[in-house]
């Protein structure tokens, strides 16, 4: 299809609990890459799906012109699935080796289409990728997250879809494979939305939307042009806010003044009529005609009031929600150990090459950040660590007093509230101190409340880091893996000021620059082609 796009018309969803998502959208998506951005909870991945046609809108319409690929921000293949599975390839490649074997059956025929060489197509472009040693059948369980997240993508751009829909696509990709993305995406060719927070991959793009509290608005630029603009947006439209309450203040002072001096005025009438000894029938109609003129007054003040509080309430409307994002710094339970991290001649599993081999000492006052490309073992390594891996060989002892964020959040049980987690992880704070933390953090009253598992992804990540880094006793140790994932802006911000606040040690895993730099670390752990360098930040 030559014009394939995408349109809202007057869409709204309304969650399960009743509350509205979003409401009356409109909005048309067409060739031109744009970039899909707002705040953790806005909706992203809900409207990301509802254009794919995984979800329906409560009210208005979604249309589509053209056949949509959407990509999930979480890769999450099930048991026993294969990379196959992971590019979206299986049916079509299961279908082929059926025909090659035999079979005439018209719908394995239909499978295949004219698909005959999807086999060669996928070995090339795992080669292209520097994925050489992974073919169709390599389980999917043996991948990191972003080597599972490198073949999804591959998948999604070999496919004849009119148009892609991809959801956070860099998380876990290394930098050599974010630059990659980078220069695929300009080559696609077709229509194009990406979900995302990565500022690098967003000013890629020609076209920026956003989804706030005001609804969808697109800025016709890239990351750095949206972001000046809607600054500029945001400075006008408290700007005219401010105006609209001084407005008020000065008509509500006129008025007191007016109908102060219509009271003097009438008591003034009043002691003259009784001085000048007027009939009492006189003083009556006086008295009526004046109850009358103050009537209207009031009434016409009231209408003045109404109209002057509605200028306030529209000018309010055009300020975008933006509660601020607080995370708590973190207490040390007790003096930090002089050794946190021992490893001798630790051979990591599932590795292979110079890393799969570490011996590493760390002090409890230092604060490394893992380096290296996809597949290297980072995840490995700090899942050794966790104790949720055993080595092959060697030795390894870590302090009993760490805590560990992985990838895949796999520690938050998706059944169980983020209140509900927070309190097993601290059961001495008070019901009002949890709650007030998950509130900082971005989760209100209703999310809190609500299963893990029915938050966004940036919501899940919250009420992870919340069970893992306000648990108590606190930790000495902390070991997170990109934990800046599907974080806004704001919250990615909150969570490295409360990281460079917490003096404890602290390992953390991360593909992003501009996270890492600002995280105040001492050392870099860094993964090459010759084993694993522990040198200074």
């Amino acid at each position: 299809m030559t014009n394939p796009y995408l349109t809202l018309k007057g869409v709204s969803y309304v969650l399960s609990d009743g509350r509205t998502l979003f409401s009356d959208l409109n909005e048309t998506f067409d060739q031109r890459p744009t970039g899909l951005v707002g705040r953790n909870g806005a909706g992203k991945t809900v409207l990301a799906r509802m254009l794919a046609g995984q979800i329906q809108p409560t009210t208005g319409r979604c249309l589509r012109a053209g056949s949509v690929r959407y990509l999930a921000q979480q890769v999450s293949p099930p048991e026993g699935s294969t990379v196959a599975d992971l590019a979206g390839m299986r049916h079509t490649l299961d279908a082929l080796a059926r025909i090659e074997a035999g079979s005439s059956a018209p719908e394995d025929f239909d499978a295949v289409g004219d698909d005959w060489d999807i086999r060669q197509r996928l070995r090339q472009a795992l080669e292209r990728n520097g994925l050489d040693p992974l073919d169709a059948t390599t389980p999917a369980d043996t991948l990191s997250g972003g080597e599972a997240m490198r073949v999804a993508l591959i998948g999604a751009m070999l496919s004849d879809a009119d148009f892609l829909i991809l959801d956070e696509p860099s998380n876990h990709l290394d930098r050599p494979n974010r630059q990659a993305l980078i220069e695929q995406l300009h080559d696609w060719p077709r229509g194009l939305l990406v979900v995302s927070h990565d500022r690098q991959l967003l000013e890629s793009l020609a076209r920026i939307v956003d989804l706030s509290s005001l609804g969808l608005r697109s800025y016709g630029g890239n990351y750095t042009f949206y972001v000046q603009s809607k600054a500029q947006e945001r400075q006008t439209a408290l700007q005219q806010l401010e105006q609209r309450k001084l407005e008020r203040q000065r008509e509500e002072q006129a008025m007191r003044e007016q109908r102060e001096r219509q009271e003097r005025r009438l008591a003034r009438g009043s002691r003259h009529g009784k001085e000048a000894n007027q009939a009492k029938i006189l003083l009556d109609r006086q008295k009526e005609r004046s109850e009358a003129s103050a009537g209207k007054l009031r009434q016409q003040h009231a209408l003045a009031q109404q109209q002057l509080a509605q200028r306030v309430r529209e000018a309010a409307q055009q300020v975008e929600n933006e509660a601020p994002i607080v995370l708590h710094a973190l207490p040390i339970a007790q003096a930090a150990q002089r050794r946190v991290v021992e490893l001798d001649e630790v051979e990591l599993p599932f590795v292979t090459g110079a890393t799969r081999r570490i011996s590493l000492t760390l002090s409890g006052r230092q604060r490394v950040g893992v380096i290296g490309p996809n597949g290297c073992g980072k995840s490995t390594l700090l899942k050794v660590l966790a104790g949720q891996l055993g080595p092959l060989a060697g030795t390894c002892k870590v302090t009993p007093g760490s805590v560990y964020l992985d990838q895949r959040l796999a520690s938050l049980d998706p059944s169980l509230t983020a209140l509900d987690q927070l309190r097993a992880a601290n059961q001495t704070a008070t019901e009002g101190k949890r709650r007030m933390r998950l509130a900082q953090l971005g989760l209100d009253a209703q999310k809190i409340v609500a299963a893990s598992g029915s938050l966004s992804g940036g919501e899940h990540l919250k009420a992870a880091l919340a069970r893992v880094l306000y648990a108590d006793p606190p930790p000495q140790l902390l070991l997170l893996d990109e934990p800046s994932n599907h974080l806004d802006l704001p919250s990615a911000q909150a969570l490295e000021a409360m990281l460079r606040s917490y003096r404890g040690a602290l390992i953390v895993v991360s593909h992003d620059d501009a996270f890492m730099d600002n995280l105040d670390l001492t050392d870099r752990l860094l993964a090459n082609e010759n084993g694993w360098l522990l040198e200074p930040w």
